[in-house]
């Protein structure tokens, strides 16, 4: 398998492979495993792996765990801090005493205390990306990233990034700071930041776009075909799109998307991937075990035609209802 070559991160001089790592389910968090349990060797191996096919873009934030995969990512990484681009986010508060708190937190003393945390735990004394993971909608936009920005002038951030903002809100930030990017959920079962046109607004203004959960929780792996394959602790049993009003339908779709993937060789992560390449998303899927990791990588070498993304958009059509990702009170915490 070869390297991945870079490509740009937004417009700041950001360069990046075409797929980065998202780590979070190589821990625990607050009492749940992400998508069933984790084995710290075999995630440190399956960052090591993703190293050496040229896939150093890691993504995490301080609320996994709290703090536990920040540290396993300090771990893998080790002396070679200088040859990774790490990203981590903040913004769900975490007191003293490392409890989450459910609350949203923006404000410039918060802000100070999340990047100091995160650069202790990351054994590092810069982060490359770092990212306010939500709004807090009792803090205006320009008063957070005002603050994000003078870590970028005192050198302990490289870049900025917001994560499930509208376009409005990410205006607003960039006229105070250049963002170099923004993070959403986006794959070909949750489209809704392509309906919104957000995805479109952010090119314009120059910003990267970040696709995290590119495989729909894990949907479209075609890993999970009934509700029993997740583990009992698996925090996707809460989500509406993983529910009996949705499963079924979701499963037909699944089918009808690895019809194309079988057609074409490939596998139906692969597809899923390579669609949002070709959509001009930067995904980042999520994995913890190397098998999975080389799969997914080889979705840069996919080539989709008009006429496999015209199909795939009658399967899947923008604006087709696959069940929310979150709860109520995770729905309402995106822009």
């Amino acid at each position: 398998m070869e390297q991945m070559k870079k490509v740009a991160l937004g417009t700041q001089g950001l360069q990046v492979p075409p797929i980065g790592l998202g780590c979070m389910g190589m821990t625990g968090f607050a009492g749940n495993d992400m998508y069933g349990k984790a084995d710290e060797a075999e995630a440190i191996a399956t960052i090591h792996r993703s190293f050496e096919l040229g896939g150093n873009w890691l993504d995490t934030a301080d609320l996994y765990g709290p703090f536990d995969n920040e540290k396993l990512i300090a771990k893998a990484v080790g002396n070679s801090r200088d040859k990774y681009i790490l990203a981590t986010k903040f913004g769900w508060e975490i007191d003293d005493s490392d409890n989450i708190t459910w609350t949203i937190n923006g404000k410039p003393e918060y802000v100070r205390k999340a990047v100091e945390r995160s650069l202790k735990n990351l054994k590092t004394d810069y982060i490359d990306v770092y990212y306010l993971h939500r709004l807090d909608k009792r803090t205006p936009i320009e008063e957070t990233v005002g603050t994000m920005a003078d870590l970028v002038y005192e050198g302990k951030v490289r870049y900025l990034g917001l994560s499930e903002m509208s376009a409005e809100t990410v205006r607003k930030a960039n006229a105070v700071h250049p963002i170099t990017a923004l993070q959403s959920e986006y794959s070909l079962f949750e489209r809704s930041v392509e309906a919104r046109g957000i995805i479109k607004e952010v090119r314009e203004m120059g910003i990267g776009f970040v696709a995290y959960s590119p495989l729909g929780r894990g949907f479209l792996s075609g890993e999970v075909r009934t509700i029993d394959d997740l583990p009992e602790n698996d925090f996707r049993r809460q989500m509406p799109r993983f529910q009996p009003a949705y499963f079924a339908k979701n499963i037909e779709l699944l089918q009808a998307i690895e019809a194309l993937a079988i057609e074409k060789n490939i596998t139906p992560s692969q597809i899923a991937l390579a669609w949002a390449i070709r959509k001009g998303a930067l995904p980042i899927p999520g994995t913890k075990r190397r098998n999975y990791l080389e799969q997914n990588i080889g979705a840069v070498s996919v080539e989709l035609t008009d006429f496999d993304m015209e199909k795939l958009e009658n399967i899947v059509p923008l604006g087709i209802d696959t069940g929310n990702a979150y709860d109520e009170f995770g729905m309402g915490l995106i822009d």
